[in-house]
């Protein structure tokens, strides 16, 4: 029985990981004037704000709300809402870039929140971040580096999570070595009957947590590996992660900082590559078609394990972290997880600098060469719309933007189906 309820509680968390937020009773309705969210540079945005309960408007609301640049504080002021709604002056910019307006809604002693971000010409928001000159040599050697370590994979049948159709392992790899060898855990899911299979390889958002595996692609015929990114098995309770976190995993994104061949995410990103290494040497893999996907964190680790491995031939990334980090330093929006916003000014060294230009998913969008199936929001408190939006228009390989204007550091339903189907398309065609 501990077992049945330990696989559902990763269902759930499998299942709530990339949905909508909880309803509340009371919703703060905010949206820019203009249907698709977005102006030209120097036109102006009015915000129209309603405070609905039971679907109906709330007369007599009290709003605090601010309104500027995203991910700055701005001046606050305060209004009544006598109707239930009202318009909100958003001003304009110069550039390109994004407005945004947040309101809270104070009713019975409790705060209602929401947000919304007008858009100034966003396909021309050009990167902050300085591409390294020898950025592709930097990456080839760690890859070529990694090459020289034997995988000694180790498979472990999780019998209690197979289906009728898919076994279920924990996988286990050898990885990277600086100073001592490294291992990578994950979840592979194999489809059971005999034949070639396409592959799926599965990157994670920021933390630590256990994993199911993906077995629903594996039941359409598609090998899926789920990785984590910390060295550590995938299959423990969830407190043992929470207690990792909160203590040597703690700020886990500064470590080394100061050091390109020490940052943390090198050997993570090794291990993205690493992964795949065992994913082309599987007997069941059909030789060509791999594919790699994720949000947030996974996001950033989708576009650089693509640009990185020229194995992979598709990339889907939701909302991408890790975009375009040192925005805040030319006095804009800079991606999680905002190591160089003014809370972290211990942060502003050249020599962290530095390093970060090498592990920016701007400077790997350059290199992509495949196929990206790109999706964010305007609303995204977590990976701001200006920092994706750095990566995506350095893409220059085909690129598909998908755009659901009201999400946040979260995915509609149909949002994340939308993502399956594009890479089942993609990997399933005989």
């Amino acid at each position: 029985m501990r077992k049945i309820l330990l696989f559902i509680a990763f269902l759930t968390f499998s299942t709530l990981a990339y949905t909508q937020p909880i309803e509340k009773m009371i919703k703060v309705i905010v949206a820019p004037d203009h249907e698709n969210w977005t102006y030209k540079i120097g036109e102006k945005v009015n915000f129209s704000v309603m405070v609905l309960k039971n679907g109906h408007l709330m007369k007599n609301v009290k709003i605090v709300y601010q309104v500027g640049a995203e991910k700055f504080e701005n001046n606050k002021d305060s209004t009544i809402l006598k109707e239930g709604t009202t318009k909100i002056e958003g001003g304009t910019l110069n550039v390109a870039g994004f407005v945004r307006c947040i309101v809270i809604a104070k009713v019975d002693g409790r705060e209602y929140r929401n947000v919304a971000s007008a858009a100034f010409e966003p396909e021309k928001i050009q990167p902050a971040v300085e591409l390294p000159s020898d950025f592709v040599q930097f990456w080839d050697k760690a890859k070529a580096d990694l090459a020289k370590i034997p995988m000694d994979a180790k498979m472990t049948l999780l019998p209690e999570r197979c289906t009728e159709t898919v076994n279920v392992y924990h996988l286990n790899l050898q990885n990277f070595r600086e100073n001592g060898t490294a291992r990578l855990y994950g979840i592979l899911c194999v489809p059971k009957k005999e034949g070639k299979y396409p592959a799926l390889l599965r990157v994670p958002g920021a933390g630590a947590r256990p994993y199911n595996g993906d077995i629903r692609t594996a039941e359409k015929g598609i090998i899926t590996l789920e990785i984590g990114i910390h060295g550590v098995p995938v299959t423990m309770e969830t407190s043992i992660y929470n207690d990792m976190l909160a203590g040597w995993l703690n700020q886990y994104w500064t470590y080394n900082l100061d050091n390109r061949d020490l940052y943390y995410y090198k050997r993570v990103f090794m291990g993205c590559v690493r992964a795949n290494d065992f994913l082309v040497s599987m007997p069941q893999f059909d030789g060509q078609n791999l594919a790699v996907t994720g949000g947030s964190q996974g996001g950033a680790l989708s576009i650089i394990t693509a640009a990185l491995d020229p194995r992979v031939k598709w990339t889907a990334p939701i909302y991408p972290a890790m975009s375009d980090m040192v925005g805040y330093l030319k006095g804009r929006a800079g991606g999680w997880p905002h190591i160089f916003d003014k809370n972290n000014s211990h942060h502003h060294t050249e020599a962290k600098i530095k390093t970060a230009a090498y592990y920016d998913v701007v400077n790997f969008a350059k290199q992509l060469k495949v196929p990206c199936f790109y999706v964010m929001g305007f609303n995204d408190e977590v990976c701001p719309a200006t920092s994706m939006w750095a990566a995506y228009n350095v893409i220059s390989s085909p690129k598909e933007l998908r755009l659901y204007l009201e999400t946040g550091h979260w995915t509609y339903p149909e949002e994340t189906e939308e993502v399956a189907n594009w890479l089942l398309s993609k990997l399933l065609v005989k």
